[in-house]
C-alpha cells in the first residue's frame, strides 16, 4: 500500500496523535492505574500515612484561627467563625493541591513519557484525581465539625458544595494543563504557580468576609474579585456549611451571576489549557 493511500485510510491514525481530554475516557484503565499509583505513593514510607491528610489542614486552621480569630480578634462578630474559616481553607487547599499536582504531572512522569506513547492528558487528570482523593478526608472533617455545631442536612447545601468543588477542579485543571505544558520546557512555570498559590488564600474570602472588599475597593475591582472562580467556590462552601448556622448574615448581591461567571471562566481556562497542552505535547519527550 502506498503512503498516500495509507494516509487516506479511515482506519489509519498517525502514531502519537491525541484527541486531547477525550482520550482520557478511552483509556480509563490506564487512568485508574495512574490514579492508584499516585494515591499509593503519596505517603509511601511515612509513619503517619493518611493521617497527614487530617493533620495538615487541622494545623493550618489552628494557625489561622489563633492569629485571625484570637490575637487579631477579626472574627467579624461571627458565632461560628471556625466553621467559616475551615470551609474556606478546605476549598483553597483543593485548588492548591490540584494546581500543584497537575503542573508537575508531566515532569514527574518523565521516565514513562520518554519510553512509550499514551495520551499525555492522562497525567494531569490522574493528578487531579489524586488531589480529590486527598480532599475527601478534609471535606469529611468539615462535615463532622459543621454537624457538631448544629448544621442540618439540606439538598441545597449539597448542591452548593458539589458546584463549588466542580468549579475549583475545572479551573485548577485548566491552569495545570497550561502551566504543566510550559513547565516541561521552562521550569519557571513552577515558580509562577507558587506565586499564584501564595496569593490564592488572600484573593478569596477565606480569612475575611466579602463585605470588606465591597466597602473599601472600587466597584469595578469588587466585580473582578467576585468573578474570580475561587471566590465563588469559597462562598459556595460557606453557603453549604456555614450559612445554615448563621442564616441572618447578608450574602453578596447577584451572587448567582458571579458564580455563573466564575464557572464560565473555569471552562474557558480549561479550553485554553487544553489548546496549549496539545500544541506543546509533541515535544515533551525531547524536552524531558
Amino acid at each position: 500500500m502506498s503512503e498516500a493511500s495509507l494516509l487516506n485510510d479511515p482506519d489509519f491514525r498517525v502514531p502519537g496523535a491525541s484527541r486531547g481530554l477525550f482520550d482520557v475516557f478511552r483509556h480509563r484503565y490506564l487512568l485508574t492505574l495512574l490514579l492508584k499509583k499516585g494515591v499509593a505513593t503519596r505517603y509511601h514510607g511515612s509513619v503517619l500515612g493518611w493521617v497527614w491528610s487530617y493533620v495538615r489542614p487541622g494545623a493550618q486552621f489552628l494557625m489561622y484561627y489563633l492569629v485571625i480569630g484570637v490575637i487579631l480578634q477579626a472574627d467579624h462578630g461571627m458565632s461560628f467563625f471556625p466553621v467559616y474559616l475551615f470551609a474556606g481553607i478546605v476549598a483553597v487547599n483543593l485548588f492548591s493541591e490540584t494546581l500543584r499536582n497537575t503542573t508537575n504531572a508531566v515532569v514527574d512522569n518523565a521516565s514513562l513519557i520518554k519510553k512509550i506513547y499514551l495520551p499525555r492528558e492522562l497525567f494531569p487528570v490522574a493528578a487531579t484525581g489524586v488531589a480529590l482523593v486527598h480532599f475527601l478526608p478534609q471535606a469529611a472533617l468539615l462535615f463532622i465539625v459543621a454537624l457538631l455545631c448544629g448544621w442540618t442536612f439540606g439538598w441545597l447545601q449539597i448542591v452548593a458544595f458539589v458546584i463549588g468543588t466542580l468549579i475549583i477542579v475545572l479551573f485548577a485543571l485548566g491552569l495545570g494543563l497550561f502551566f504543566g505544558a510550559i513547565n516541561v520546557a521552562y521550569r519557571d512555570a513552577r515558580n509562577f504557580v507558587d506565586l499564584i498559590l501564595m496569593f490564592s488564600t488572600w484573593a478569596s474570602p477565606v480569612l475575611y468576609v466579602w463585605n470588606l472588599v465591597y466597602d473599601r475597593a472600587p466597584l469595578w475591582l469588587y466585580h473582578v474579585y467576585m468573578s474570580n472562580p475561587i471566590t465563588g467556590a469559597v462562598e459556595l462552601f460557606h453557603d453549604a456549611f456555614w450559612l445554615p448556622l448563621e442564616p441572618s448574615i447578608a450574602r453578596p448581591d447577584n451572587f448567582l451571576v458571579y458564580v455563573l461567571i466564575g464557572f464560565a471562566i473555569s471552562l474557558v481556562t480549561l479550553m485554553i489549557g487544553q489548546i496549549v497542552f496539545r500544541k506543546m505535547e509533541g515535544s515533551f519527550a525531547q524536552s524531558l
